[in-house]
């Protein structure tokens, strides 16, 4: 099954979404079920951002969405519903390295009893167990958010592992997703598979010129480098730090947003080198206002990660008119920006030599026309448009 971005052909897609949801009352709603992410509210990570902007539209278009959240990352009140969502939460252990595997086969027989039309497994993890939920006689569609086994935090097992999960959820599937033109292409090529391509989408909301947030954390605007992402060794904050120091732009900082886990040993390693640098800001986890201000006044966006699928945080940062900077892979580079804004992962070189540049008054593009064109090309109403055709070419093969 294969549906390209540029031209599918049911006609709903071209509707507004509130057009389509008016024509779905004539429909019985499709009760999908989310699996494989951590959760939808107050959690970071580009799965759950992804989840948080597609399943509310889902929601609008005809389905009754359950998302199963990971108990642990929610001590405190638990919401039943959110963004008209319907919110379970399933136990996970507090151990990284078995936590999205035992939860993900939890929720594998949770469905299995609660009988969804759809199970939807997100990332390559969680599809290792398609063979079971097909097994149980389960619908289920795969997204495919970024190879990764080739993150640098995993050993072999681990890796061989998640390429396995890859494999099963390409293989086994009923529908298979995949974020970006470079992951279809390669699916295509090492399984044979015509998975449907559906981007991630960007913001809606323009910049923000409060700066309350900016004023909280000692910053100014246009003076400082910004960077949102989960503490992890595969996103490089630590490259950024080197840079950052060796570029030594007066009166700059760098705010690297992004929750502090003094537990990982990473994060540690970050959290020392902040200590040791007044002008490296960590902010904790941010979002809603707070996130909207510090891209809308940052000076540049770095994202100097070795691994993606479809940067959400880049698009994000484009669509508030914010200058970037990103490693030259190739999911990074299929987004359209300028080549002279992509510099080699782990060349803090190249990087520190952009920012001084950037903090010398160069510019590499033009924010405004990046904006627009960002906005244009990626959407989430149409990303919900395409995943739910998706689903109805699954249940129309019974």
């Amino acid at each position: 099954m294969s549906r390209p971005f540029e031209g599918p052909s049911d006609h709903r897609l071209s509707l507004p979404i509130d057009a389509v949801e008016r024509d779905r009352v004539t429909h019985r709603p499709v009760r999908v079920m989310v699996l494989g992410l951590r959760g939808i509210v107050n959690v970071q990570g580009g799965i759950e951002t992804h989840a948080r902007n597609l399943y509310p539209l889902l929601a609008r278009l005809g389905c009754e969405v359950e998302v199963l959240q990971r108990s642990a990352y929610f001590r405190g009140k638990r919401l039943s519903r959110r963004f008209g969502v319907r919110l379970s939460y399933l136990w996970a252990p507090s151990i990284t390295i078995i936590e999205t595997a035992v939860h993900t086969f939890i929720g594998v027989l949770y469905a299995a009893v609660k009988r969804p039309d759809i199970l939807h497994l997100h990332a390559v993890g969680p599809a290792f167990l398609t063979p079971l939920a097909r097994l149980l006689g389960l619908r289920v569609v795969v997204t495919h958010h970024g190879a990764d086994y080739l993150r640098e935090k995993w050993g072999p097992i681990a890796r061989r592992v998640l390429e396995a999960g890859e494999w099963a959820g390409m293989r086994g599937a009923n529908g298979c997703i995949v974020v970006s033109k470079v992951l279809e292409e390669r699916m295509r090529e090492k399984y044979g598979v015509g998975a449907t391509w559906i981007p991630n989408g960007a913001p809606r909301s323009g910049r923000v010129t409060t700066t309350d947030t900016l004023t909280r954390f000692g910053l100014a605007p246009r003076r400082y480098v910004l960077y949102v992402a989960r503490m992890d060794r595969g996103k490089r904050q630590i490259d950024l730090v080197d840079a950052f120091e060796s570029a030594r732009p007066a009166g700059w900082k760098l705010v690297l947003v992004g929750e502090v886990n003094p537990r990982d040993g990473y994060t540690r390693e970050v959290i020392a080198r902040a200590q040791r640098n007044p002008d490296i800001v960590l902010t904790g986890f941010q979002r809603g206002r707070a996130l909207r201000e510090l891209y809308s006044h940052c000076a540049v966006f770095v994202l100097p990660s070795s691994a993606e699928g479809h940067p959400i945080a880049l698009l994000e940062a484009l669509s508030y008119g914010a200058p970037v900077l990103s490693t030259a892979i190739p999911e990074n580079m299929a987004i359209p920006i300028p080549p002279e804004c992509f510099f080699p992962v782990g060349d803090t070189h190249a990087l520190a030599q952009r920012i001084a540049s950037l903090a010398r008054g160069e510019k590499f593009a033009e924010p405004g026309a990046l904006q627009q064109l960002v906005r244009t090309r990626y959407s989430w109403r149409r990303a919900a448009q395409l995943t739910r055709a998706v689903y109805d070419d699954v249940l129309s093969e019974g």
